[in-house]
């Protein structure tokens, strides 16, 4: 891995790419740690580490919730719009059927539309989080509507402003720009959550509680080493099933793809960020009409009870049967196949193929499933057994991002490499 990167940074556009991307992740940070004007971020920061659902939220954007800077939304907002702009274009709404099968005029288009919603529902969102903070924890210094506008109003700013780095990343740096902000986000707070484990479990006035903890800390860490691994697993972790052509030529042409390769998590971290919306959402919504059900709710949905965690263990199941079955489309997949002149062996084309296509990805979903329901559940199940504070955690969703982040990104930078070898070669 070490001796790849120094590969990558001998290349001199390469390495430019990844100064640049450093030089746009700078601004980020810089920007992450101004709070917006009129928040009192102590009494803010101690309610967020006493509410599960907020802590969560805050370690995928790096701390900046706890603080509310102006870059306190991230780009949650646009992976929302997105995640409903993608829905609805499941032969939902025609018009936007219709761009998805446009092409890349299609795609610009839905890109702009995706924006403009990332926008209102980035406003929403921010307008409504500032005053159910402030309703719950009297966090403004002000609490009347003005406010609540004018903050909304910066944190939206801070959002659009994270989208066009996350373009002049796309554009000019390493690529993934979105998910590079994401992943930056998590790993900028990462040294603080290892460093709280060690604080809590380390008891330096005691030699053989200084021993123990150390022990435990070292666990912890197995723990997640462990975590990290089952995500790399997850994540390269296919199903391949042959495929032959009738076509003579074509598959002479194609002796490198003789199989179909479908993933045992097609649904990647979707299925988590749908299960904590539906937990979330009723809370958001009874927090501005009555606190006393709210707080109620909020106990009895907190991921830290035995209720709660296992409420997001069957969603995250749930859904990503649900999300897999949106993303892989059996009907297309066997249709594409008779068009090209594949088949699978064994399998009569058309419909014969399409219910195999079912059976076998159902099959390798309640793999990847299961999966990730565990990955998901793990941090919040470690502070229910043991003496780690819920605020440890660093959460299944943030590890599935980074890894695939980080995977996704040396894939794309070494197969820069490979190109820019080549055509030297060539030369």
């Amino acid at each position: 891995m070490i001796q790849t990167f120094l590969n990558l940074f001998k290349n001199k556009e390469i390495r430019g790419k990844i100064l640049f991307t450093l030089a746009m992740l700078f601004i980020y940070s810089l920007g992450s740690s101004i709070p917006v004007p009129g928040v009192d971020a102590d009494l803010l920061s101690a309610s967020i580490g006493s509410n599960s659902i907020l802590n969560m939220m805050n370690l995928l954007g790096g701390g900046t919730l706890e603080r509310l800077s102006i870059f306190a939304m991230g780009v949650g907002p646009y992976i929302t719009a997105s995640i409903v702009i993608q829905l609805l274009s499941m032969d939902v709404i025609p018009y936007l059927s219709e761009l998805s099968k446009s092409g890349q005029t299609g795609r610009v288009k839905l890109d702009k539309i995706t924006r403009y919603l990332g926008v209102v529902l980035s406003f929403i969102q921010s307008f409504t989080m500032v005053m159910s903070f402030d309703n719950l924890y009297h966090v403004m210094t002000a609490n009347d509507i003005g406010t609540y506008l004018y903050t909304a109003t910066v944190l939206t700013a801070g959002t659009m402003f994270l989208l066009w780095i996350g373009d002049r990343i796309s554009q000019k740096g390493i690529g993934n720009g979105i998910s590079i902000i994401i992943f930056a986000g998590i790993v900028s707070n990462m040294p603080f959550n290892y460093a709280q484990v060690y604080n809590v479990l380390v008891d330096t006035s005691n030699q053989t509680a200084m021993f123990n903890g150390l022990i435990q800390f070292v666990l912890y860490l197995i723990v997640n080493l462990l975590i990290i691994i089952l995500v790399v697993i997850m994540q390269l972790a296919v199903r391949k099933i042959p495929i032959q052509y009738t076509n003579s030529s074509v598959a002479h042409a194609n002796n490198n793809m003789n199989f179909l390769p479908l993933k045992i998590n097609s649904a990647s971290v979707i299925p988590v960020i749908f299960a904590q919306a539906i937990i979330t959402s009723p809370q958001i919504i009874l927090s501005f009409i009555n606190q006393e059900a709210y707080q109620s709710l909020s106990n009895f949905l907190s991921l830290s009870k035995p209720f709660g965690l296992a409420l997001y263990a069957v969603l995250t199941v749930l859904f990503t049967f649900f999300y897999t079955n949106m993303q892989v489309n059996p009907d297309q997949i066997a249709e594409n196949l008779n068009k090209s002149g594949a088949y699978i062996p064994g399998v009569r084309p058309g419909n014969e193929t399409k219910e195999y296509l079912k059976k076998v990805l159902n099959r390798i979903t309640v793999l990847g499933a299961i999966a990730l329901m565990v990955i998901a559940v793990i941090p919040y199940l470690l502070p229910m057994v043991t003496s780690l504070p819920a605020s440890t955690s660093l959460g299944g969703t943030g590890i599935i991002i980074v890894v695939g982040v980080a995977m996704e990104t040396m894939s794309q930078l070494k197969g820069q490499l490979t190109q820019k070898q080549y055509h030297g070669f060539l030369k």
